[in-house]
């Protein structure tokens, strides 16, 4: 079995124990090159009996083609990597799990949103959980609590942060190092450049022709660049098409399959009957806020770094959301007279926090004009309003309204 190097535990690992103790099927689904192998072995070596099959081996994969039953029959935990490249496992999988009921059978990773593979048939409902691993977030990277969004609906605006002296190049470095775990391990910039351009190479030749024919990859790859040029904004096909001189359905099309491939993520918009004049267009965020620094050549001028650090923001809410306490989902929220606030939580109370990122190391008033129309518009439903930026002091500016270093996202600890 293979053995990871210099492995950094994941959170997610207590969600995959607690799924298998009463769930036949456990999917650890998510972007190429997060850990997802790595998890699962790792899981598996708590198992007595456990097996492993990977698919990236020509001799497995064939047998797996070959008789997909057979290839399946185990008495214990089996792991199956990658299994998207053998769809008929998925059935001989269901005809397994069907005669045998048993929680913990199958253990099964991949680089596509199964699911959404037509490939792939929707055989496991009630039978199947799916967790989603992301790249590393910066509390596991660096050993901290990564309880923020816990800590934010226990506290609200009463949540205050511990000094860490980080300014704005220090969160930068840190968005543009991103999350993959060989991406962190490699310190020197010139290397980690070549750990991402091999990784695009990749996912377009693996993942992409996978899912669909892509008439030509050259237009894929300026279709990432244009989306990381203006990642943390509104997905406009028109524009878009209009840029790489494509028919607006193949650029949707396109932009389909790099949300299946976990290359972005859409975040819906956000409305109630308090917030009629709300657009509804989603925003575009990377998964790894590195790659699409990588993918606009390292810019990180002042024009860009605002969407950068966005999207780091972002993206590390989004982690923690997949193994937080609190249910809650994320949305941002713009409307037609201009306000707009980067990202909305809400929980399953319809609680909302409302959260603005700026890249600049001090915070004026004026940075809270849209969430204090929120509070005005929800009232008590609003448990608070928060600026996260680059400076290092929480402060309060007024009644439900705080600012907060960004490191606050992975220092604080959540609330029980």
């Amino acid at each position: 079995m293979r053995e990871a190097i210099d492995y950094l535990p994941r959170r997610a690992a207590s969600l995959v124990y607690e799924a298998l103790e009463d769930t036949r099927v456990v999917v650890i689904n998510g972007a190429r090159q997060v850990g997802k192998s790595t998890l699962a072995e790792r899981v598996l070596r708590q198992v007595p009996g456990g097996v492993a099959r990977f698919l990236d081996e020509p001799v497995t994969r064939t047998a797996a083609q070959e008789d997909p039953v057979r290839f399946v029959h185990h008495d214990s935990l089996m792991l199956i990597d990658e299994v998207q490249r053998v769809p008929d496992l998925w059935l001989a999988i269901k005809y397994m799990v069907d005669r045998d009921p048993r929680p913990g059978r199958f253990l099964l990773t991949g680089s596509a949103r199964l699911l959404a593979l037509r490939s792939l048939p929707d055989a496991l409902p009630g039978r199947s959980e799916t967790i989603e691993l992301w790249p590393l977030s910066q509390g596991e990277i660096e050993g901290h609590e990564d309880g923020f969004v816990d800590a934010v609906f226990a506290l609200g605006a009463d949540l205050r942060a511990e000094e860490r002296g980080l300014r704005r190049k220090d969160y930068l470095a840190l968005a543009t190092r991103g999350g993959y775990p060989e991406a962190v391990k490699r310190t020197a910039p010139r290397r980690r450049k070549r750990f991402f351009e091999g990784y695009i190479a990749d996912l377009i030749v693996r993942d992409v022709k996978q899912i669909a024919e892509i008439e030509r990859t050259a237009d894929m790859r300026r279709l990432m660049s244009l989306l990381a040029a203006q990642t943390g904004g509104l997905l406009n096909i028109n524009r878009l098409a209009s840029e790489l001189g494509l028919p607006n359905p193949t650029v949707r099309r396109y932009v389909d399959i790099l949300e299946i491939i976990f290359l972005v993520r859409f975040i819906p918009g956000w409305s109630s009957n308090a917030t009629t004049r709300a657009v509804a267009t989603p925003k575009v965020i990377f998964v790894d806020p590195g790659l699409a620094a990588y993918l606009t050549d390292g810019d990180v001028s002042d024009s860009r770094v605002g969407g950068l650090l966005e999207n780091f923001v972002l993206s590390e809410i989004t982690k923690q959301l997949t193994w937080a306490r609190t249910s809650a989902r994320l949305y941002h929220y713009r409307d037609r007279d201009q306000y707009e606030v980067d990202a909305i939580l809400e929980n399953n109370a319809g609680e909302i926090i409302g959260i603005e990122v700026k890249a600049a190391e001090t915070v004026r008033r004026d940075d809270f004009r849209a969430l204090r129309l929120l509070q005005r518009r929800l009232g008590d439903r609003m448990k608070g309003g928060f600026v996260l930026y680059c400076g290092s002091e929480s402060l309060s500016f007024g009644e439900g309204l705080t600012c907060l270093p960004i490191s606050a996202l992975w220092t604080t600890q959540a609330e029980t």
